[in-house]
Formats: structure tokens, C-alpha cells, sequence
């Protein structure tokens, strides 16, 4: 049986992380999130993965190859325009002849999930859909199933005041061939999903809920990158890779991550939860808390980094601060509160020394921030920040 890895989306809600790489490749523990995903499906025994790929593929494609590396074999679909999740099964019917299992390539789960699905549906042959419990399912397709545990309905992102049960779609399916018919017979003004081909076809064909109660996390709006990283990291001990330099007198908490060619210099501090990307450079005197900073950044001496998502190839001067804390964000017209982010900060950024950035900050892509400066909203790409 194949697995088939949705991985077409650009991932808008999570800029600047996404201005650069699909959302799939943003890195969580040092590793993408499709390669949590695809390490999961791997470990579930499935030898042929079909990636579906749109938005920036050449990123995925040049990561995962052939899948050689990866114990498995991967072949790629192309989903362009991207029309939404049900029309990206669709494209990978040419690489389906059999019953087959699809999962969203950005939420991660344990192998035992795939492997249940997937064993459930050779011994019944019923088309399935994993659901599982979470605190805030008006983020998520909401599922209603009846007294035998087949999903009667799924509405996606309700109004919380109009949902009555914590009960959302885990994003993992079995299906046989005859699903692509039923894709191309449903309808929609725009984006086709999945859970509107599934509410039809089950007006005559069954869909059985499988529930799931073990590790599954989600990535929906930048913030949850930092939980999902610490939950990934976990209890043991410090998983740096050997090229990893720490000076004797820094110090590196457990519930880190350091990558290949990491320098972390005399007197700093990393904390928990926090992963650290191939050629980072910490100077003396940095405090880092709870963050992700990507590939070839650079954190000059005495600046304080908590709560905080930076990604590739930035420059952070002396002495600068991101407080982090909760706070209020405002993300694509909707408010959030008691969220705690100290900024986001894209790819290609510099920022000279003495900067303050307030808690709930985004710097664009390629934007520059003079020395002394005080970052008090959200600022786009390329953009000139300047002291006064």
C-alpha cells in the first residue's frame, strides 16, 4: 500500500516563515515538518510515498531525492494551481492503482496511527478518517459521528459558540481508487477540500472514524512552532551534533537542539526548548529561551532571544532584545490573545545592535533595522527600519 503526503501549500498564516520555503519545510527540532512526517510514515513500513508538491517544490524535491536516504521510495505529483486538498489527491492518481493512505504533510503523529489505519483498512476494506481530541477545534475540521463511529458530518472551522464537541479530523485517511471519482464529481466555487468530498461521499459510501489518542501536533499560526519544537525535543539530553562547539563556560540546557557547525561562545545561556540550526553562531552573553533559529544566523554578543522564530541567514547585532512574553496578535484580521511570541523574524533580516523588538513582532523577509532602533509593530519584506 502507498502513502500519499499532501505537501502543496504555501502556508500564508505563517509568514515571513513561508515567504522562502512551504509551509511543510518549516523546521521544528532541527528537521522539517514533512520529514517528521515522512520518518513516521517510514517507520510505519510503507516502502512507496507519493509527495503531492506545489508551492516552492524544488525545496522538498532537493531535501528528500528519491528517498534513497530515507529507507523508502518517493515519487512526486504536482499539484499547480494549488485548488485545495481534495484536488490534490486527485493528482496523484496516475501514481495510485490500489487502496492507499493519505496524510497532511505538516501535522505530526506517531507511526502507530498510520499503521492502524492502514492494517484496518486491509482487513475491511471500509474507507477511513482518523479523528482525535484537541482543545481548540474551531481551528480545525470539526467531526460528528453517530452511535457506530461513522462520521456523519465535518464542518470546518465553526464558530466555537456552535461546536459541541472537542471531536476534529487528525488529516489521516485510507481510501481505494474509487475516491478520485468521487472527487471529480464534487463541486466548489473555489478550493476543493477533502472534507467536502468526504461529507458527500459518505451520503452513500461509509466513512468509518479511527480514534486517535497519541502525540499529534499541529502547526496553524507561527506561534505554534515553539510548543510543537519543545513537545519534539523532549526529555533526554541535548541531541547535538558532533561538528557542535560549546565553550566550556557556556551553558546548554537539556531539551535542546544543536546543529552541524554551531558555535556557542563563553557565558551563554541556551534554555530549554530551544533548537538551533546547522552554522548558527552565538556570541557571549546570549540568553535564548524557547526558540527556533534556522541555518547561518548570527546572534552577537549580549542580546537576550526569548519566544522568539528566526529563520535563515540572519544577522542579529550586540545587545539586542526580544523580551517575549504573551501578548496580543493580530493575524490576517483575526485577534489573539495571551499568545506568547516574542517575534518572528524572516529569512535574510539584519539588525544592528541596541535594537528592542516589541513581544508579537514580524520583520519581513530581507528587511534591515538600524542600530538603537525600537520595533514596536510588524514591519513587511524588504523594509528599512531606522532609529526615531
Amino acid at each position: 500500500m502507498k502513502a500519499v503526503i499532501l505537501a502543496a501549500g504555501a502556508g500564508e498564516r505563517l509568514e515571513p516563515v513561508t515567504s522562502v520555503r512551504p509551509k511543510p519545510m518549516a523546521p521544528v527540532a532541527n528537521k522539517p515538518l514533512l520529514a517528521h512526517v515522512v520518518e513516521a510514515t517510514v517507520d510505519a513500513g510503507f516502502e512507496e510515498i507519493v509527495l503531492v508538491v506545489g508551492y516552492k517544490r524544488e525545496r522538498i524535491q532537493n531535501f528528500f531525492g528519491d528517498g534513497d536516504d530515507w529507507g523508502t521510495s518517493i515519487e512526486y505529483a504536482f499539484q499547480d494551481p494549488r485548488l485545495g486538498t481534495g484536488d490534490a489527491v486527485l493528482q496523484a492518481r496516475d501514481a495510485i492503482e490500489d487502496d492507499f493512505v493519505v496524510m497532511n504533510g505538516d501535522r505530526i503523529f506517531e507511526s502507530e496511527l498510520l499503521q492502524e489505519v492502514r492494517d484496518l483498512r486491509n482487513r475491511t476494506g471500509e474507507t477511513l478518517m482518523a479523528v482525535t481530541y484537541v482543545d481548540e477545534p474551531e481551528l480545525y475540521g470539526v467531526v460528528e459521528t453517530d452511535a457506530d463511529n461513522r462520521v456523519r458530518e465535518i464542518t470546518e472551522k465553526p464558530p466555537a459558540h456552535a461546536i459541541d464537541t472537542d471531536l476534529i479530523n487528525a488529516g489521516v485517511y485510507s481510501f481505494g481508487p474509487d475516491i478520485f471519482q468521487a472527487i471529480e464529481e464534487t463541486s466548489s466555487p473555489g478550493e476543493l477540500a477533502l472534507t467536502d468530498v468526504l461529507n458527500r461521499y459518505g451520503e452513500s459510501h461509509p466513512v468509518r472514524a479511527v480514534t486517535y489518542d497519541g502525540t499529534w501536533l499541529d502547526v496553524s499560526r507561527p506561534w505554534d512552532l515553539l510548543p510543537v519544537n519543545e513537545a519534539l525535543l523532549g526529555e533526554d539530553e541535548s541531541p547535538s551534533a558532533e561538528t557542535a562547539e560549546v565553550h566550556p563556560e557556556a551553558v546548554v540546557h537539556d531539551r535542546t537542539a544543536l546543529g552541524d557547525d554551531v558555535r556557542i561562545h563563553a557565558n551563554a545561556t541556551i534554555q530549554q526548548g530551544v533548537s538551533i540550526g546547522d552554522n548558527v553562531h552565538v556570541g557571549p552573553n546570549v540568553t535564548i529561551q524557547n526558540a527556533i533559529v534556522m541555518a547561518d544566523t548570527t546572534i552577537e554578543a549580549g542580546s537576550v532571544i526569548r519566544d522568539a522564530i528566526i529563520a535563515e541567514n540572519v544577522d542579529i547585532g550586540p545587545n539586542v532584545t526580544i523580551p517575549g512574553g504573551k501578548t496580543t496578535v493580530c493575524l490576517h484580521d483575526t485577534i489573539h490573545e495571551d499568545v506568547r511570541l516574542g517575534a518572528v523574524i524572516g529569512d535574510n533580516v539584519s539588525i544592528g545592535g541596541a535594537v528592542s523588538i516589541a513581544s508579537g513582532g514580524q520583520i519581513g523577509t530581507g528587511s534591515r533595522v538600524s542600530m538603537g532602533s525600537f520595533v514596536a509593530e510588524s514591519i513587511g519584506p524588504e523594509t528599512l527600519v531606522t532609529q526615531g
